[in-house]
C-alpha cells in the first residue's frame, strides 16, 4: 500500500515553498502518494501516514501560522512520523557552519510540541523587493550592504533533495 504523505509549509515570500516543493518531488519518487499544501489550507492531518512540516524563519522563529499548525495537530502529529525543516538567510552567511548549531536551536519550541525524526536546516532567497515593510527592506539593505548576506538565491538543492531522501525510509515507518 502506497503511503500517504502530507509535506506542509509557511512562506512568507515563496522561498519555504520552494524547498517544500523539492522535497514532495522527491519523496513521490518513492512511490509515495505526496500531498503538497500550504500549513493555512490543511484543517485535518489524520489521513495521512507521515508528515513534513516547514516554516521560514523570522526573527529567529517558525512563522506564527506554523507554530499555529503544530498546536492545532499537536495529538496526531505525535501519533505518526513526523519530520521537520526551517528555511533561513542566516545559513547563508559566509560562516554559516559556526551558525547551525545556533540555528537549529530555533526549532525547539517545534520539538516541544512534536518530536520530528529528523530535521532539515536551509539557506533561503533574498529578494529584497519582495519585502513588503520598508523598515524591513531598510535593514535587508543595510545588512547586506555591511556584508552580512548577499541578495539572491541560497538554496541548496541538492541538500534539500538528500535530506529528502534521507527521509523515505523514516517516514515508512
Amino acid at each position: 500500500m502506497r503511503k500517504k504523505i502530507l509535506v506542509t509549509y509557511a512562506s512568507r515570500f515563496g522561498s519555504t515553498r520552494g524547498v517544500a516543493e523539492a522535497i514532495a518531488s522527491t519523496l513521490q519518487s518513492s512511490d509515495a502518494q505526496v500531498q503538497l499544501a500550504p500549513m493555512t489550507e490543511v484543517n485535518d492531518v489524520q489521513a495521512y501516514d507521515a508528515v513534513v512540516a516547514g516554516s521560514a524563519i523570522n526573527g529567529g522563529a517558525w512563522l506564527p501560522e506554523a507554530m499555529l499548525f503544530l498546536q492545532r495537530h499537536r495529538a496526531a502529529l505525535q501519533g505518526k512520523p513526523f519530520a521537520a525543516f526551517l528555511v533561513c538567510m542566516t545559513l547563508s552567511m559566509r560562516s554559516a557552519e559556526a551558525y547551525r548549531a545556533h540555528v537549529a536551536t530555533w526549532l525547539e519550541p517545534v520539538r516541544s510540541l512534536v518530536q520530528p525524526l529528523s530535521e532539515g536546516l536551509f539557506a533561503g532567497a533574498l529578494d529584497i523587493k519582495q519585502i513588503p515593510s520598508p523598515a524591513d527592506r531598510l535593514k535587508f539593505r543595510l545588512s547586506v550592504l555591511f556584508g552580512a548576506w548577499k541578495e539572491g538565491d541560497h538554496r541548496d538543492w541538492e541538500a534539500v533533495r538528500g535530506w529528502a531522501a534521507g527521509l523515505i525510509p523514516l517516514l515508512a515507518r
